[in-house]
């Protein structure tokens, strides 16, 4: 008897992540699986560990998260103290900045950076113009750390991560892409770069020139659409949960889009 493979839950907190769009992309992936599986956008790798593709080139404009799964590819252990206490929390995120403002990436980046990630406000991700994360304390009454990543090294072995703009991917000609930039939105400030609006003209046109299955997701605000229709993509809406809000019951779905090509 087979045994039943156990999905492993992304290892990150990730505001706008798409677990909820796996059923839909299992749809799309499942005629081109032995394709390697690329993401100009990996975040938190939601859809990497949901497809499950023998090889994949995940790519992310920030420089934290990429550090951080290429060191889950070496082992990654947790010795910082892991609290959920204000103080350590602001002593942890300045240690990190200068770590980042000094080019020091490696494990204790990695590990500072998934403390900020369980404990910040929110899931959310967010530097500054000058590169500073500044995510305030979080609101949790108990967070669950994990002390180690032993459970994912295995799953990540054969996936290629790079930190790099996406026309600088080096793409294959049968790739499947799946995007899902920073959405049209004010909030744009998840790296320190920013994603604007010539940004996302220019990902769409990327994108058009690919001669493999393309997949998009975005929110479905009229730019977007417009974009997407013009250079020939089948559009597709969906009702996405909406993950950020001080409130809960203010957490209501917001409609998205997925610009399809090649399919």
């Amino acid at each position: 008897m087979d045994q039943k493979i156990t999905q492993l839950r992304p290892p990150l907190k990730w505001a706008g992540g798409k677990r909820w769009l796996i059923p839909e992309l299992e749809k799309l992936w499942k005629k081109h699986a032995k394709s390697r599986l690329v993401e100009p956008f990996c975040g938190g790798l939601s859809v990497a560990l949901g497809l499950r593709p023998q090889t994949a080139l995940l790519n992310d404009v920030n420089q934290a998260v990429i550090n951080f799964y290429q060191q889950i590819q070496q082992g990654l252990e947790l010795d910082i103290a892991l609290k959920n206490d204000e103080a350590v929390y602001y002593q942890h995120r300045e240690t990190f900045n200068k770590l980042n403002r000094d080019g020091n990436l490696g494990n204790t980046s990695a590990q500072l950076f998934y403390y900020l990630n369980r404990t910040g406000y929110n899931g959310l991700c967010r530097f500054n113009k000058s590169g500073g994360y500044n995510v305030p304390f979080g609101r949790y009454k108990k967070i669950n750390y994990q002390q180690d990543f032993f459970s994912y090294q295995a799953e990540l072995s054969n996936w290629d991560f790079t930190n790099k703009d996406f026309e600088q991917l080096d793409l294959k000609a049968d790739d499947f892409i799946y995007a899902d930039p920073p959405y049209d939105v004010p909030f744009r400030q998840y790296a320190q770069q920013g994603f604007g609006w010539d940004d996302q003209v220019r990902l769409a046109q990327w994108l058009c020139k690919h001669t493999g299955p393309v997949v998009l997701s975005n929110q479905a605000t009229k730019k977007i659409k417009d974009l997407y229709r013009d250079l020939g993509f089948k559009l597709k809406y969906l009702e996405a949960p909406r993950r950020i809000s001080c409130k809960g019951n203010e957490r209501e779905p917001v409609k998205e889009v997925l610009a399809l090509r090649g399919f």
